[in-house]
């Protein structure tokens, strides 16, 4: 097993993201709650996953968001090597362009000009990697997580893939 330390670390800032963001918390809300003084701006960097964060660090944003920092780690460690950043994830875009789903539509759409784009001559299943996904992701305004997730009710099984 090979370790991607930049998508580790992005998907390590999307889980930070996500639990502060559960919690209705800006930045400021949760660096109150730190023990130690962080900029803004450092908060935005792990959670963005531009830098990374020292265990006794992550231990602190831990406690500050009442998160076992364990099973942080654990969620994190299935996402990079279950959720396919290492393969890839295969959708069907007719699925996904009969999806009703508000928060899709950008999805959509683009499902919609690659079946146009292919017309007929290839198979409708597409490979996206995680790259791809978070940037679906950033654009539908749902975290990486919510749409693998939703792409899996939209497709059936999708299937991971080494392709």
């Amino acid at each position: 097993m090979q370790l991607d330390t930049a998508t580790y670390q992005r998907v390590l800032g999307d889980e930070l993201r996500r639990l502060r963001k559960q919690r209705g918390w800006t930045r400021r809300d949760l660096n109150r709650r730190l023990q130690s003084d962080i900029s803004l701006q450092t908060l935005a960097t792990y959670e963005l996953g531009t830098r990374q964060c020292s265990v006794v660090r992550l231990v602190e944003l831990c406690l500050a968001l009442d998160e076992v920092p364990h099973e942080l780690l654990a969620r994190v460690h299935q996402r990079v090597f279950s959720d396919s950043p290492v393969g890839r994830i295969r959708i069907d875009l007719r699925k996904v362009v009969r999806d009703g789903q508000p928060e899709l539509l950008p999805l959509r759409r683009w499902a919609k000009g690659k079946l146009a784009e292919i017309n007929g001559h290839q198979s409708p299943d597409v490979c996206l990697d995680i790259s791809a996904l978070e940037r679906m992701a950033e654009l539908c305004g749902v975290e990486t997580v919510d749409l693998i997730a939703r792409l899996r009710q939209v497709s059936g099984p999708v299937r991971d893939t080494e392709d």
